[in-house]
C-alpha cells in the first residue's frame, strides 16, 4: 500500500525531471521514519555517460535521492507544503558508504530515521537498499529557510 503517490510527492518537492528521485512513499510515521521507492531504469539521462558499457548509478544521485526522502519526511511531519520561496539545502554528509553499485532495473527502497530536529535544522540516518542488499548508507543534515514575512 502506498502512503504518497508522485502526484502527492510533486506538492512537497520543487525537483522535476530529471531531479526528481523518489517515486512514491510506503511507509511514514511523523517526526520518526519515511521509507520511500525510487525505480532505476535504463532511461535515467545520467546512465549513457555513467557508464557507457557498464551503466551505474552515481553515488551523489543515490544521496540526493535519499536527501529529497528526508525533505518529505521534514515537510510532512510539520504538515507545511513548501512554496517557491521556500529553500532547502544538505548542511552535512558524514558516514558515508556505498557498499554495493545500483544498476538499471534495481529498486532503492530509501530509509529515512530522523535522528534530531532542531528549529529547521534535521539529523537524519539514511539507507538505500536493493531488495535486502544496502547499497549507500550515511548521515545527512539538512536546512530549511523559509523567507520571514514580517
Amino acid at each position: 500500500m502506498s502512503i504518497m503517490e508522485i502526484s502527492e510527492i510533486r506538492e512537497y518537492l520543487p525537483h522535476r525531471y530529471p531531479f526528481l528521485l523518489v517515486d512514491r512513499v510506503v511507509e511514514f510515521e511523523p517526526g520518526k521514519r519515511i521509507v520511500a521507492l525510487k525505480n532505476v531504469t535504463i532511461n535515467e539521462p545520467f546512465f549513457p555517460g555513467h557508464f557507457p558499457h557498464q551503466p551505474v548509478m552515481p553515488g551523489v544521485l543515490i544521496l540526493e535521492a535519499l536527501a529529497q526522502a528526508a525533505a518529505l519526511l521534514a515537510f510532512k511531519t510539520r504538515g507545511f507544503k513548501p512554496d517557491e520561496n521556500t529553500e532547502t539545502y544538505f548542511a552535512a554528509i558524514d558516514k558515508a558508504r556505498f557498499k554495493r553499485p545500483v544498476v538499471p532495473g534495481d529498486q532503492l527502497r530509501l530509509e529515512v530515521q530522523q535522528i534530531r530536529e532542531m528549529r529547521n535544522i534535521g539529523k537524519y540516518q539514511v539507507a538505500a537498499y536493493v531488495g535486502d542488499a544496502l547499497a549507500t548508507e550515511a548521515e545527512l543534515m539538512s536546512a530549511i529557510k523559509v523567507p520571514n514575512n514580517g
